[in-house]
């Protein structure tokens, strides 16, 4: 399987590094080996319409091209109240008897009587023209690529570009108490598990449980003391 990854991401890089936009369905994020996306003529997005989604959508341009939307869109359904309520496992049995294609549904998340879902291409089409779903109906709202959390562009100075101390100055938490997330399995690198020590780069995306998601914009200069002011967009 790991074998399989890497061609496809090879593939993909080079198909972007010829002039096209190449975008994956959701996959696990843990799948993604981002060595293997490190061109200086690609760039990519990954998302997953949470800040700490586990399945992700991987997104592929040339370098040329600023930005290029990720097309997850995140939906919240409603189902009426009736007796008895549904948890989430019984949403997902509902959802499945739609036959939806699975490599466009991205994680679902239970919120207060309503469930949240990642989507993209026809599966989100589908969503969002429901009005029933299981014998009840059903309310359908698009809330955006990031659960209707709200996102800041920040500027700050950080003295390297390790996980660790971008990601504690990011969020505005202490180097310690952002380790501990880290030790804890809490912190997510484009998807996969975070190293402190690893660097993040621009097009990156840093999540962390109870946080949020940052997304590395750019370096925008070096400061006489060595140190590094960068562009971060957050989402909390």
């Amino acid at each position: 399987m790991l074998a399989g990854m890497k061609q496809k991401l090879s593939t993909l890089v080079a198909q972007a590094r010829g002039g096209r936009v190449v975008r994956t369905g959701f996959m696990d994020g843990d799948e993604i080996d981002r060595r293997l996306l490190n061109d200086e003529e690609v760039r990519h997005r990954i998302a997953g319409g949470f800040p700490d989604a586990r399945r992700v959508v991987l997104t592929l341009h040339p370098a040329h091209i600023p930005e290029v939307d990720a097309g997850v869109m995140v939906l919240r359904l409603t189902p009426a109240q009736a007796a008895p309520a549904w948890d989430e496992q019984d949403f997902l049995v509902q959802l499945r008897r739609l036959e939806l294609n699975e490599e466009q549904l991205g994680d679902v998340r239970e919120e207060r009587g309503s469930f949240l879902i990642a989507a993209t291409g026809k599966a989100a089409q589908t969503l969002e023209g429901l009005t029933a779903l299981g014998g009840r109906d059903v309310a359908v709202e698009e809330v955006g690529e990031t659960a209707g959390r709200g996102s800041k562009i920040r500027e700050v100075v950080v003295s390297s570009m390790r996980v660790d101390v971008v990601g504690a100055k990011g969020f505005g938490v202490s180097r310690a108490y952002f380790q501990q997330g880290i030790d804890g399995g809490k912190v997510r690198l484009n998807g996969g598990p975070a190293r402190a020590s690893s660097d993040i780069r621009e097009g990156d995306s840093l999540s962390a449980d109870g946080l949020g998601r940052i997304d590395f914009k750019r370096v925008v200069n070096e400061t006489r003391r060595g140190n590094y002011k960068v562009e971060l967009e957050v989402h909390k």
